[in-house]
């Protein structure tokens, strides 16, 4: 009999101090639980948001993605949960320097930290009622943070125009970090 999932994460967790290698873990799926990431970045189980920022965290080290699908999987258990739109939101960014190269570095709701570099690019997609293109930002393995709207507006202070020769469209916003441009809109 298998162990407990709870159980099995706390193990997992302590294992692999960070995220357990959910991309090597193929078993068979367990079933559909009833927990819901909801577009404002709550996790719902069974109709009760989930309090303890701990065992979300807990969660969200063992979440994997399959094509538009999401799961939670251990090493024996595959269990499908559903996602509102991305599992994570950017809520803070700081600006710093590394290899003397200005370096971005966002932290999710759920204690990820992630640099903007070409491992883990922006993208925009469409957001809201009416759809606006709004910026995430790959986390790990396909897994994305949508940008809060305090982290953008930082952004949008530190962005810098595309200079005049460049320019054959509307006016666009960039951004740098790890020695590249991401654009960061359009206007």
């Amino acid at each position: 009999m298998a162990e407990p999932l709870f159980d099995q994460l706390q193990r997992l967790q302590q294992e692999f101090r960070g995220h357990p290698p959910v991309e090597r873990w193929h078993p068979e799926l367990s079933g559909d639980m009833d927990l819901r990431i909801c577009r404002d970045g709550r996790w719902v189980h069974e109709g009760t948001e989930i309090q303890r920022q701990s065992l979300v965290r807990l969660f969200a080290s063992i979440l994997k993605r399959e094509g538009d699908e999401y799961f939670l999987v251990t090493p024996v258990e595959k269990w499908r949960i559903q996602v509102e739109d991305v599992p994570f939101i950017a809520t803070q960014v700081a600006i710093g320097r590394e290899r003397n190269r200005e370096l971005l570095l966002f932290t999710t709701n759920t204690g990820d930290v992630v640099p903007l570099d070409h491992g883990h690019p922006f993208q925009l997609n469409p957001f809201g009622e009416p759809p606006q293109p709004v910026p995430y930002i790959e986390v790990r393995d396909g897994l994305q943070a949508r940008l809060s709207r305090d982290v953008y507006y930082q952004l949008v202070e530190w962005a810098e125009d595309v200079p005049v020769e460049e320019k054959n469209t509307d006016g666009q916003l960039w951004i740098r970090s790890a020695g590249a441009r991401f654009l960061l809109g359009k206007y």
